[in-house]
């Protein structure tokens, strides 16, 4: 298996990119203890390079675009996961038991020929990853704005919702260096690991939620729910928990959550009517590498924008935790108007909340 990730544009693209996205990808579910997933994508990688045929290997061998951008292996590896979950394809479960010995590219070939009708749809889209560990971050980055000066009632807008699992982020506890935040017990309770000072300690309240995505998922629906599911890794039980608490909680109020672009749905809420004395805060989680480039272009013209009229009564926030895809890492990157326009890492964090490192930790993933 790959051991070390290869330094590549994450928009390049054409031969022998495809291949070595999946390597990247082994390499990064290794390090991020995702043993089985590796496995899997070291599987396909290998099918790749072998020349194994089928119509789901010609689509990935020659894939259009920009592979590690359009998180290809990950979108093969969740239609494979879903196959399992629903056990359609026993076979599999050799590999998904993480069984010693086994010809993994075998098994993973044969899946890939049986099923090929069922698999190919996975390829349309970015994969779900809509984390609840994430939102532990996005608390800690309300913490960090009202120590520098921002009114501690926030109104969160995110992008690239998904389920809008993070938008039920006032419904869970978090313990983030022995600060806490957030109801008791909470409808889920987070304590990551946590690395360098506590963040400051201020009281903090959430005056509303609300999210877009271009392909919403509805957790009450048990069939979306287990595309939802099927992204997951199968070695961190503890998502899948996390999962089904979110999946109550939606159950009894659902996230406010609209089908709609990024770009769109930024300009239609900064064009709303602020509360005095509120924090707008913008927040968004591995999900901006998936946003088109004039959809970005826009977003960040929006906001600089809005940055612009903004007052110390009514200011507006930007909290992007995206992969820094020079270091390897997660970072939480911080942007604020008035008098905070230069982007500040003010963490570093484990893609999945395991744990966080407060100023920028140097930890890898």
């Amino acid at each position: 298996m790959a051991e070390k990730y290869q330094f590549i544009d994450i928009k390049a693209s054409g031969p022998g990119i495809v291949a070595a996205a999946f390597d990247n990808q082994v390499a990064y579910c290794t390090a991020s203890g995702a043993q089985i997933t590796a496995r899997i994508c070291a599987a396909l990688r290998d099918l790749i390079e072998s020349g194994e045929g089928g119509a789901v290997l010609d689509r990935v061998r020659h894939w259009p675009g920009a592979p590690l951008a359009d998180a290809l292996p990950l979108r093969l590896a969740g239609g494979l996961h879903a196959l399992h979950l629903a056990g359609t394809e026993p076979a599999l479960k050799a590999i998904y038991d993480d069984t010693p010995g086994v010809d993994d590219a075998h098994l993973v070939a044969a899946a890939l020929h049986q099923h090929q009708a069922a698999l190919l749809p996975w390829l349309d889209g970015p994969p779900q990853t809509n984390e609840a560990g994430r939102s532990a971050n996005f608390i800690a980055a309300m913490l960090w704005l009202a120590e520098q000066g921002l009114p501690a009632r926030f109104e969160c807008l995110e992008i690239g919702s998904s389920a809008g699992i993070n938008l039920m982020l006032d419904r869970y506890h978090y313990d983030l260096g022995g600060v806490q935040v957030g109801p008791e017990p909470g409808a889920i309770r987070f304590q990551p690991e946590w690395q360098g000072d506590a963040p400051p300690s201020h009281p903090i309240a959430i005056a509303s939620t609300k999210g877009c995505d271009v392909a919403p998922v509805d957790l009450t629906d048990p069939e979306q729910a287990l595309r939802l599911k099927a992204y997951i890794w199968p070695e961190h039980t503890v998502r899948f928990e996390r999962l089904e608490a979110a999946i109550a909680e939606a159950t009894k109020r659902a996230p406010d959550l609209v089908h709609r672009n990024a770009a769109d749905f930024v300009e239609a809420e900064l064009a709303k009517p602020q509360v005095a004395g509120t924090t707008r805060m913008l927040m968004h989680s591995i999900v901006w590498q998936y946003v088109p480039e004039d959809q970005q272009a826009r977003v960040t013209a929006a906001m600089e924008a809005a940055g612009a009229c903004a007052t110390p009564d009514r200011p507006l926030a930007w909290v992007a935790l995206e992969a820094n895809r020079v270091l390897h890492i997660h970072e939480m990157v911080v942007r604020y108007w008035p008098g905070g326009e230069e982007p500040v890492v003010v963490t570093r964090a484990h893609p999945h909340g395991t744990w966080i490192g407060w100023g920028g930790s140097e930890r890898t993933i």
